[in-house]
């Protein structure tokens, strides 16, 4: 197959928080703000949203990856402060929870297939990203951890845990919620949260071995195949209440906050 040029994403769709090019039907994505560690915040969804949104139909595969030694560290914390010294009833928190769904969920339902590539640590909301792609290749560095309960939240962010005990299995994503421990690289892939590891400087090599057979694939048969893998697994969930996320987040939060002032 010939490669096509590579091109650069209109003006209109380069982002405050988020670096973007296209090759032909590969849109790579790349969260870019490296100096707080990828952190996710509100302009972060508002980006990668709007990225989503307005992905052009042609595009077979998405790539999602990160500037700098990290992935993602997790949440903006001092962004949840705020929104909670601003509303103390946790509006804020509601709000940035409802995006953290709707763009999990975005790039899980995505038409193209949806590749995370990893590298460093992907901590709380940045393992909930690379957990919502469809193929997930991670470097020998590579590590993933929730600390939600050691920072007093829950762990409800993008609708992580049905997704997660859906690809892991209850019993372990039990262990690994409750304790807070890092997981490596080898350990992930063992518990699928990766499909393939890779030293560092093969990470491009092995994300182009998945890309090249996908784009080749007839559109109408691999927009449907993943639609149907979607399904089958949504139904294998006796019960999904990720729409709960950001209200127990909110409730957590606030309480917390609370507790905080009357002592």
């Amino acid at each position: 197959m010939t490669a096509l040029p590579l091109t650069t994403l209109p003006a209109a769709a380069v982002r405050r928080t988020l670096r973007t090019h296209r090759e032909g039907p590969v849109l790579t994505v790349e969260l870019n703000n490296p100096e707080q560690g990828n952190t996710v915040t509100d302009a972060l969804l508002d980006d990668l949203m709007a990225v989503l949104q307005d992905q052009d139909p042609a595009v077979r595969v998405l790539v999602l990856t990160a500037s700098g030694d990290d992935f993602c560290l997790g949440g903006d914390r001092g962004e949840s402060a705020r929104h909670v010294a601003h509303d103390p009833t946790g509006s804020g928190i509601r709000m940035s929870g409802t995006k953290a769904r709707r763009v999990c969920e975005a790039l899980t339902a995505n038409p193209a297939v949806t590749i995370a590539r990893v590298h460093g640590k992907a901590i709380g909301a940045g393992f909930a990203l690379a957990l919502a792609c469809d193929l997930r290749v991670g470097s020998e560095d590579a590590s993933f951890r929730l600390p939600e309960l050691a920072l007093g939240l829950p762990t409800a962010w993008g609708g992580l845990l049905p997704r997660l005990i859906n690809e892991v299995g209850a019993a372990r994503v039990r262990e690994i919620v409750l304790t807070g421990r890092a997981i490596s690289a080898a350990e992930a892939q063992s518990l699928s949260i990766l499909q393939k590891v890779v030293p560092a400087h093969e990470l491009d090599t092995a994300v182009a071995d998945w890309a090249r057979p996908i784009v080749r694939r007839p559109q109408a048969a691999l927009r449907v195949t993943k639609t149907l893998l979607n399904s089958l697994s949504a139904a294998s969930r006796l019960a999904d209440v990720s729409a709960l996320d950001a209200e127990l987040m909110a409730a957590v939060v606030t309480e917390s906050q609370l507790a905080r002032g009357a002592g």
